[in-house]
């Protein structure tokens, strides 16, 4: 496994922690804008995960398929890209 997949994958556990530790918040009936809070940084901390991804997926994925010089491998990358920004925007 590579550096940054690595990176990923560890954070991906410590959100995996952060939404058990709400569960738990929920069932000790603590305080509502604690709760809030802390489904805001899990929210964040998520979102950084996101960009991650994305951005290994440009600088591979579709930097690869543009030097392949495949069109239809091409147009699948960047339709994949697309697709995506089109689930964000509703």
């Amino acid at each position: 496994m590579n550096d940054r997949r690595r990176a990923t994958v560890n954070r991906l556990k410590r959100i995996e922690g952060q939404v058990r530790g709400l569960a738990q918040m929920v069932e000790d009936d603590r305080y509502c804008i604690d709760i809030l809070h802390q489904i805001q940084a899990v929210k964040s901390a998520l979102g950084k995960v996101e960009s991650a991804v994305l951005k290994d997926h440009a600088a591979h994925c579709v930097a690869d398929a543009i030097r392949s010089g495949d069109p239809g491998d091409q147009e699948t990358k960047f339709g994949e890209l697309v697709e995506l920004f089109e689930k964000v925007k509703r």
